[in-house]
């Protein structure tokens, strides 16, 4: 088989950074764009359109009128499958464009970009697709004089909007169920990462959702996002973001419509180890591939290790000794493993964190540096602190990079304390041989998310989120349409 020259490819490929309002591409309603750079290199890869609240406004009337004449909503749920299942086979067929694009944009290697981003959009699609003429409606048991019908209803219009690290998955989790229930969708991605929305929504309409019902306005949080957020006319917020972010979601929301606001937000990870747990080399090699995936720009990254004092000092041994294999490279090289950081700023940020490690006392035990400065792109080695404490900064705060943090507990009670002492609660993971300790531990982690014996298993059937600061309602499985809709109780008298 022909290798792809994914160089060659994207010196070809031709970007539109124009936003999608009503099955058309527009150019800002100021005519002012911005800049998207790509972290590889630092080079310009397209202006892009600077929504602001004038194209908000115009992306929102389109959904709502869409909504209203129903040309989605009231389609056969047969009629709705069908298209969904085009539009996830559109995505499939364009999974080299889509791949190079995210690649470009947001600097994760070509090999997953391809296996892991584009399967898991179009996987998102589809199975949503599936679940339109799967979930029933209800009867309540009443008297027999009467009959009371529990209906799901689409909700209108939902805004969505979606973060720099996972653009595809993102949006895909938000607009599967929304899209799915009959609902318009107004989508605002980052301003990092906005190419392979702006093409999402071409492939949409090419599939035959009908123009209206899925916009996509590309620009910056404080400007497109807020104006979408504060729009009287949205019905519900979905959020993917920091947690700072997510309370101005809620503020929005009190100051315009009381509009639902879901908040899917940041994380602190415990990747918790017990003595007990012989293949320790799993364990350890476990953590360094969840925590350096992606480049450590995953909220549910493991970047808390909480390991027994007894077996610490083996554990930070291997886990180090696989950082060699997670060295920055080249994200247009098959090859490569772990691709750049998404910008400058959050490159000074990651570095920003890695310094205060230091500097609280934590030893660093490979890693910390900036590399690859030649390429002109933004790139960090792996990084692994020892004999962190849980007050440190870098064990608190989500860094959103390569750099992990090991911590040494004495008993199975601290471990947990430690673990649950965190304003975040998103994921977590619990290390023992022992079946009654893995289910103890497990229940008592304040987490949305406990693997037991493995990390980061995922399947778009179960729910995701967290507890805490880490947000409210779940993405993906039957839940999320939770999310979407309405529930309507009518009542119907009958008569003897």
């Amino acid at each position: 088989m022909t290798q792809i020259n994914w160089h060659e490819r994207a010196s070809a490929l031709r970007f539109d950074g124009r936003a999608l309002i009503d099955g058309e591409r527009r150019d800002a309603h100021s005519g002012e764009t911005f800049d998207c750079k790509s972290p590889i290199d630092g080079r310009v890869l397209t202006p892009v359109a600077r929504g602001r609240e004038a194209d908000v406004d115009a992306a929102v009337k389109a959904a709502r009128a869409a909504f209203d004449d129903q040309r989605w909503a009231g389609k056969p749920p047969a009629v709705r499958k069908r298209i969904l299942q085009r539009f996830s086979d559109k995505i499939l067929a364009a999974k080299d464009e889509l791949a190079l694009l995210e690649t470009l944009d947001m600097g994760k290697p070509i090999q997953y970009s391809l296996s892991v981003d584009v399967a898991s959009t179009a996987r998102c699609i589809a199975w949503y697709a599936e679940a339109i003429d799967k979930v029933y409606d209800e009867v309540a048991p009443t008297a027999a004089n009467a009959l009371a019908l529990i209906t799901r209803e689409p909700m209108g219009v939902i805004g969505a909007i979606v973060p720099w690290n996972y653009p595809m998955i993102m949006a895909a989790w938000k607009l599967g169920p929304a899209l799915a229930a009959g609902n318009s969708v107004v989508l605002k991605p980052s301003e990092k990462s906005p190419l392979t929305a702006l093409r999402l929504g071409e492939l949409a309409i090419e599939a035959g959702v009908p123009p209206g019902v899925f916009n996509v306005v590309p620009g910056f949080g404080h400007e497109a996002g807020e104006a979408l957020a504060l729009h009287m006319e949205v019905d519900a917020i979905g959020f993917t973001g920091s947690t700072r972010t997510g309370r101005r979601m809620l503020e929005y929301a009190g100051r315009s419509n009381l509009k639902r606001v879901y908040n899917e937000l940041g994380g602190k990870s415990a990747f918790v180890v017990f003595p007990d747990f012989k293949d320790l080399a799993r364990a350890a090699k476990t953590v360094a591939a969840s925590i350096f995936f992606n480049q450590g720009e995953s909220c549910n990254a493991p970047s808390r290790v909480l390991v027994h004092e007894s077996i610490a000092d083996e554990f930070v041994r291997i886990t180090a000794a696989e950082a060699p294999n997670y060295q920055p490279g080249d994200p247009l090289d098959p090859a490569t493993e772990m691709g750049a950081i998404v910008d400058e700023t959050q490159l000074r940020t990651v570095l920003g964190y890695i310094a205060t490690g230091s500097s609280e006392g934590a030893t660093c035990v490979t890693g910390g540096r900036q590399v690859r400065q030649d390429t002109g792109g933004y790139y960090v080695q792996p990084t692994i602190f020892d004999h962190a404490a849980n007050g440190m900064t870098i064990a608190r705060e989500e860094i959103f990079g390569p750099v992990l943090s090991v911590i040494r507990f004495k008993t199975e009670q601290e471990a947990v304390q430690l673990a649950n002492n965190s304003a975040y609660g998103l994921s977590a993971s619990v290390w023992s041989d022992n079946l009654s300790r893995a289910h103890r531990v497990a229940r008592a982690l304040r987490a949305g998310m406990v693997h037991v014996n493995q990390y980061d298993e995922d399947d778009i059937t179960v729910p995701f989120g967290g507890y805490k600061q880490s947000g409210n309602g779940r993405d993906k499985s039957l839940h999320a349409f939770d999310k979407v809709t309405e529930l309507k109780t009518t009542w119907i008298r009958i008569d003897p």
